[in-house]
């Protein structure tokens, strides 16, 4: 049950992901310019509050942390960032393969 319930997340990231990716492609195809949503810019347009609650947390915690890996994560693209994190809970839930030959009792 919990990993149909991780597998639908990750579809619906994956969904999301793509739809990112064809609202930057009508955006470049409407302006000649190629420019991706950041993920932190849609993070930010979606719940500021969170993002900066998030950002005094993981200072507090461990300051190297948000300067090296979550900053490079917030200026990537929003589809990418949604589309690998969507593949990654495809694959970490998948169903287990079915025992060939006999059967446990």
């Amino acid at each position: 049950m919990i990993r149909g319930f991780f597998r639908l997340i990750g579809l619906l990231l994956l969904a999301g992901g793509f739809i990112f990716m064809v609202y930057d492609g009508a955006r470049w195809v409407a302006d000649q310019t190629l420019r991706f949503t950041r993920f932190g810019q849609f993070w930010n347009d979606v719940n500021q509050a969170s993002q900066s609650a998030f950002r005094t947390w993981v200072e507090a915690k461990a300051p190297w942390l948000w300067t090296s890996v979550i900053r490079l994560l917030l200026d990537q693209p929003v589809f990418a960032v949604l589309g690998i994190l969507g593949i990654v809970l495809m694959l970490l839930f998948r169903p287990r393969k079915p025992l060939i030959g006999y059967s446990r009792d």
